[in-house]
C-alpha cells in the first residue's frame, strides 16, 4: 500500500469514526429523549387506572362501588363508579359520590394505553374474555407483594412490542400500565436510515477529501523524492528544492537542502585535498625517484657524493613520511564524545615546549602558564600544540623568541618573526595554504590545518592575529 493509500484510508477512516461516534450519540440520544417521554405517559397513566373486571363492567356491585356502564365501545366499556351510599347515609358524611371514567381494557391497537391489575392473590383484573392481555413475571408478583419496586419493561404482545410499567397500587396489588412501541421504534427506524445514510455519505466524501488532501499535502514529498532519485541517479549534489512555509514537511525540505550542500562542500573539499595532496607528494617522490637513478646510474660514484644523495633521500622521505601523517590526520573523523576526558592544559603544553626544545635547541621558548583543565583527547591535543610551536620556530628563526601562554583553557603562541599579511589571514587554516613569504620554507601547508580541525572537533575554535611590533599570534580556545 503506498503512503498516499495509506494517508487516504487513514483520513477516511478517522472521519468515519467521528461520524458513527457522532451519529451513535445521536440516536443514543434520541432513543433516550423517546423512550422517557413515553415513560412519562405511563406515569401519568398510571394513577388514573381503575381497574374492574368485565363482568364488574356489566353492572354488578361488590358492597362499596357500583359500576354503572354508561356506553360500549367493542371490548373497551365507559361507565362511572358511585361509591355505595350506606343505609339512612347522606353526601355529607360520607363523601361525594365519585364519578370515574373506566377503561376495560380489551384488543392492544396502535395508540391504544392498555393496563391491568395483578391481585396479591395472583388473580388478573382487565382480561377481557378470561384472557389475560398483559404478561405477568415473578418481578410483577414480588410489587404486588410489596417486595420489589416499580420498573419498566419490555414485552410482546399478540405481536405488538409494549412498553410496560408496574408500580404498587394502593390495596396491595401490581398496576401494569402498557403503551405500544410502534411510534417509537418507528421513529427510531426512519432516525436509524437517515443516520446510516448520512454516515455513508460523510464516509464517502471524507474518502474524496482524502485523495485531494493527501495530493496537495504530498507535493512537497514528491518533490523531495524527485530531488532524491535525482541525486542517486545523477551524483549532482548541486540539486535544491524549492521550499515555501514553516510546517514539518518545509523543515525536512531544508533540511535535506542543507545536508546536500554538506554532501557537496565535503566532496569538493575532498576533491580538492586529493588534487592538493597530489601535487604536494609529487615533488617528494620525484626528488626520492631522482636520488634513487642517480644511485642506481652511478655504481662508481664517490663514496662522499653517494653518501650526499643518500642523505637528501633520506631528508626527502621523512618528508613524504611527515605529509601522509599529515593527511592520514586531516582524513580522521572528529574524536566521539566518549574518547574525551580531563586533561591538564598546562601539563600538557609544557610537555610540548619541551619536546619543542629538542628538535630547536636554538630558539628561546617563554613559557607562561596556570592551570588550566580541559575536555579532550590527549594525543590529538599534543599534535596541535606541537603544530603551533613548529609554526611559531619556521616563521620566527630557529634562534627566535617564542612566547607561549596558557590561561583558562586557551593556549596562545607568539613569534616574532615577519608577521602575517592581511590578505593571509583569513586563509592561514585552509589545508596546502601558503604564503609567498613561506613558500620557500619546508612543510606542505597542513600543520595550521589539523589545529583547527582539532580545535573544532573539540568544540573549540582557533585565530590568527598579526601583533604590533612583529610577528604572529596564533590562539587555540578549548571548552572547559
Amino acid at each position: 500500500m503506498s503512503f498516499r493509500t495509506r494517508v487516504v484510508v487513514l483520513v477516511a477512516a478517522a472521519v468515519a469514526a467521528a461520524i458513527v461516534a457522532a451519529a451513535a450519540l445521536v440516536y443514543v440520544t434520541m432513543r433516550n429523549e423517546l423512550y422517557g417521554n413515553l415513560d412519562d405517559r405511563l406515569k401519568t397513566q398510571a394513577p388514573r387506572a381503575f381497574f374492574v373486571s368485565a363482568r364488574r363492567a356489566l353492572g354488578v356491585t361488590d358492597g362499596r362501588f357500583t359500576m354503572k356502564v354508561l356506553r360500549r365501545d367493542g371490548d373497551v366499556s365507559f361507565g362511572a363508579v358511585e361509591r355505595a351510599r350506606p343505609p339512612g347515609g347522606s353526601d355529607s358524611a360520607d363523601g361525594p359520590i365519585r364519578r370515574t371514567q373506566i377503561v376495560v381494557p380489551g384488543a392492544l391497537g396502535a395508540s391504544d394505553t392498555v393496563a391491568q391489575l395483578l391481585t396479591p392473590e395472583g388473580d388478573v383484573l382487565g382480561a377481557v374474555d378470561g384472557r389475560t392481555l398483559l404478561p405477568t413475571t415473578a418481578r410483577m408478583r414480588a410489587v404486588a407483594a410489596g417486595e420489589a419496586d416499580a420498573f419498566f419493561s419490555d414485552a410482546s404482545v399478540n405481536g405488538v412490542d409494549v412498553r410496560m410499567l408496574t408500580v404498587a397500587a394502593p390495596d396491595g396489588s401490581a398496576l401494569t400500565v402498557a403503551e405500544p412501541r410502534e411510534e417509537v421504534d418507528g421513529a427510531l427506524r426512519r432516525l436509524l436510515a437517515i443516520l446510516l445514510g448520512v454516515s455513508g455519505s460523510g464516509v464517502a466524501v471524507a474518502a474524496g477529501l482524502g485523495v485531494l488532501v493527501s495530493r496537495r499535502v504530498l507535493k512537497p514529498v514528491e518533490r523531495l523524492t524527485g530531488a532524491t532519485e535525482h541525486v542517486a541517479a545523477t551524483q549532482d549534489l548541486s540539486r535544491r528544492i524549492d521550499v515555501s512555509g514553516n510546517d514539518e514537511l518545509a523543515r525536512m525540505a531544508r533540511s535535506f537542502n542543507t545536508m546536500l550542500a554538506a554532501l557537496d562542500g565535503a566532496r569538493a573539499a575532498q576533491r580538492q585535498l586529493v588534487a592538493d595532496a597530489s601535487h604536494e607528494l609529487r615533488t617528494p617522490l620525484t626528488a626520492v625517484r631522482t636520488s634513487i637513478e642517480a644511485l642506481a646510474g652511478a655504481p662508481d660514484l664517490p663514496a662522499a657524493e653517494r653518501a650526499r644523495v643518500l642523505a637528501a633521500a633520506q631528508v626527502q622521505l621523512e618528508d613524504l613520511s611527515t605529509l601522509i601523517g599529515d593527511l592520514v590526520d586531516l582524513a580522521r573523523p572528529a574524536a566521539p564524545a566518549e574518547e574525551l576526558e580531563a586533561v591538564r592544559l598546562d601539563l600538557l603544553v609544557s610537555e610540548a615546549v619541551q619536546r619543542a626544545r629538542r628538535h630547536a635547541p636554538g630558539a628561546d621558548f617563554r613559557l607562561d602558564v596556570e592551570e588550566s583543565l580541559v575536555q579532550a583527547v590527549p594525543g590529538r591535543l599534543h599534535r596541535a600544540v606541537g603544530n603551533l610551536l613548529d609554526n611559531a620556530v619556521k616563521h620566527g628563526g630557529a634562534d627566535g623568541v617564542v612566547e607561549v601562554c596558557v590561561r583558562g583553557g586557551e593556549v596562545s603562541v607568539r613569534d616574532h618573526g615577519p608577521g602575517i599579511a592581511a590578505e593571509d589571514l583569513p586563509h592561514v587554516f585552509d589545508r596546502f595554504y601558503r604564503s609567498r613569504r613561506a613558500r620557500g620554507l619546508p612543510g606542505a601547508g597542513l600543520g595550521l590545518a589539523i589545529v583547527r580541525q582539532v580545535a573544532e572537533a573539540h568544540g573549540g575554535v582557533v585565530r590568527a592575529q598579526t601583533v604590533a611590533g612583529g610577528g604572529a599570534r596564533l590562539v587555540l580556545s578549548l571548552p572547559s
